[in-house]
Formats: C-alpha cells, sequence, structure tokens
C-alpha cells in the first residue's frame, strides 16, 4: 500500500534520516521517499498508516 503524510519539522538531513530510520524499524521492506521542500513523506509499506504515523511522531514530529 502507498501511504503520503505531512510531515511538519523536517529541517535538514538529520531529520530526513529520523523519519526514515523510524520507519525503516517498523518495516524494514518499506521504500520511504521524503520530498522536505513539501513536508511529504511517501512511504510503500503493508503496515497500518496509523502505525507508519505513529513511528514517525515517536521521534517528534508532527505527523498529519
Amino acid at each position: 500500500m502507498n501511504h503520503t503524510f505531512q510531515v511538519q519539522g523536517m529541517t535538514c538531513g538529520h531529520c530526513e534520516m529520523a523519519v526514515k530510520k523510524a520507519v525503516l524499524r517498523l518495516d524494514p521492506e518499506a521504500k520511504v521517499v521524503i520530498d522536505r521542500p513539501h513536508n511529504q513523506v511517501d512511504i510503500e509499506s503493508a503496515h497500518p498508516h496509523e502505525a507508519l504515523a505513529r513511528a514517525m511522531a515517536q521521534e517528534g514530529y508532527q505527523v498529519a
């Protein structure tokens, strides 16, 4: 399944890596594409939308 999130607070490459690692800890097979200028994270994963959002939020980012 494809999931798209608006993630606030990503200001640098380190932030992008933190978000990506959070998702990959939950689903090592996930494909994560981050568009930092647009605060968008696209994830291809079989995991539920809510679980992916929670993983990113636990890193301290606002997820919509």
